[in-house]
């Protein structure tokens, strides 16, 4: 070993075998801020140099401090010297990363951290899943499966599969205070109540939900019932408002089929279930969306999984996020035929407003997604007879073509609220029953947040004044 990773492991009090050059600041919890700032006490008195603000900056992996050691340092680093220095208090510290001058508004083009849960090649318009393709996993997989392969990590095998569901359907039952909370809030949009509903589920949980001392283990089995009890959420708060009981599934009803049951009231046609088992694949996980990141930041600050999946939830209901799901259905609405899609895409044009479905923030092509929503829609729409919606929203596709390679393609929400309306559902579901989908992708993010956590702590550059003078008298 050399001097360089002696000094960063005895620092850091980390194994010496872990200082490899791919190590840098905040890619382990021990080198956060305050371990950082330990550093640089460590090089100053190893090295007999003074670290300033921007050797601060540059110095943020073990590969430059390794240049810098051998421009500074041709001797080796003695073992005294090596000797972590003493642990400075948070009074002492001080700011370890200067403010940057280059601001990235909406953090547009920036990574955060790195991730195996999900890629997306906006350009090529791919989508993988742990490596899968998510045309191969909407082809051939069952939401379970793909639950348990944004949870744990692989794909299960049957028995796996088996005990996975079997976890599931066990945890279905919700607390009665939870579900007379849904009652009482039967008015209100099924995103705020779920909401409200997913925040109540904590006070009933070992720790109370708090989370400041939930193990990693603990996480997983409260995001594990949190998947299982949101989509029964969800149909206790429609049935209340429809004015009857909510019905939940016995434990041997597979996850779609019992949550198409629990909000129909009945059991649901098998092509009805094989779309809403698609649907809950391709919204399972998109990388770093906004509630994504909403949700690793409140775990960055230990709060519990389940304030983590009420954070992202507030997230997603907006109406550029989520929301924008339960907006398409205005665009059916405005259109209402075929022939007239050609003339509203051009009225909007004009006015230079966006048509709700096409464009999306990461992809320059056809979202990867679509095609398997719309050929199930297809499939739905033939089995009801009603297939205007779909040649409605092909039509405004066909029109809105010529924009397509400037970005503007189809997106995931284009189809997904005329299947809702072809088997009998309020278009204002369409947001919670994307949350259920993405909560298993949620509780993946979460995970992988906590088990390297980081306070998530980025800088806002001011550009007010300074130095005012307060006006005299007391306010």
């Amino acid at each position: 070993m050399s001097g360089v990773e002696q000094l960063v492991a005895r620092t850091l009090g980390i194994p010496e075998s872990h200082v490899t050059d791919t190590l840098e600041y905040q890619s382990i919890s021990e080198w956060d801020s305050l371990g950082h700032v330990s550093l640089m006490v460590a090089i100053e008195k190893a090295y007999g140099v003074s670290v300033d603000d921007e050797l601060t900056l540059a110095l943020r992996t073990v590969a430059a401090i390794r240049e810098f050691a051998a421009g500074t340092a041709p001797e080796p680093i003695t073992a005294e010297q090596t000797t972590a220095p003493e642990p400075i208090t948070a009074a002492e510290q001080t700011t370890a990363i200067p403010e940057r001058p280059v601001v990235h508004r909406g953090l547009e083009g920036v990574s955060f951290d790195q991730t195996t849960i999900s890629h997306i090649d906006g350009a090529a318009g791919v989508l993988e899943y742990r490596g899968y393709s998510i045309h191969d996993l909407a082809a051939h997989s069952s939401f379970e499966a793909v639950a348990y392969l944004l949870v744990h990590g692989e794909l299960p095998n049957t028995a796996e599969l088996e005990a996975f569901g079997k976890e599931l359907s066990a945890a279905r039952s919700l607390p009665e205070p939870v579900l007379e909370l849904a009652r009482s809030l039967a008015h209100a949009h099924p995103v705020d109540a779920l909401r409200t509903c997913v925040s109540a589920l904590a006070a009933f949980e070992p720790n109370g939900g708090h989370g400041t001392d939930e193990t990693y283990e603990q996480a997983r089995t409260a995001g594990i019932t949190l998947l299982a009890r949101i989509p029964m959420l969800v149909a206790a708060h429609h049935a209340f408002r429809g004015g009857r009981e909510p019905l939940i599934p016995n434990e041997d009803v597979p996850y779609a089929e019992a949550l198409l049951t629990a909000l129909l009231g009945e059991r649901p046609t098998p092509m009805a279930v094989r779309f809403i088992n698609k649907g809950l694949i391709v919204h399972a996980d998109h990388s770093a969306n906004a509630s994504a990141f909403v949700a690793r930041v409140t775990t960055g600050c230990r709060s519990g999984m389940t304030a983590s999946l009420t954070a992202a939830i507030a997230a997603f209901g907006g109406s550029v996020h989520g929301g924008a799901a339960e907006r398409v259905m205005s665009l059916l609405d405005e259109v209402g035929s075929p022939e007239r899609a050609a003339a509203y895409v051009a009225e909007l044009q004009s006015r230079g407003e966006p048509v709700m479905g096409f464009g999306h923030r990461v992809y320059r092509t056809e979202d990867p997604r679509v095609r398997h929503l719309r050929a199930t829609v297809a499939e739905l729409s033939e089995e009801r007879g009603d297939t205007r919606g779909l040649a409605t929203l092909d039509a405004v596709a066909a029109a809105m073509a010529p924009y397509s390679r400037h970005g503007v393609a189809p997106n995931v929400d284009l189809y997904a609220g005329l299947a809702y309306r072809l088997l009998g559902l309020p278009d204002d579901l369409a947001v919670p029953l994307f949350v259920i989908g993405r909560t298993a992708g949620w509780v993946a993010q979460v995970l992988e947040q906590q088990s390297n956590n980081v306070l998530i702590r980025p800088l806002l550059s001011y550009v007010g004044p300074h130095a005012r003078a307060y006006p005299e008298g007391e306010r």
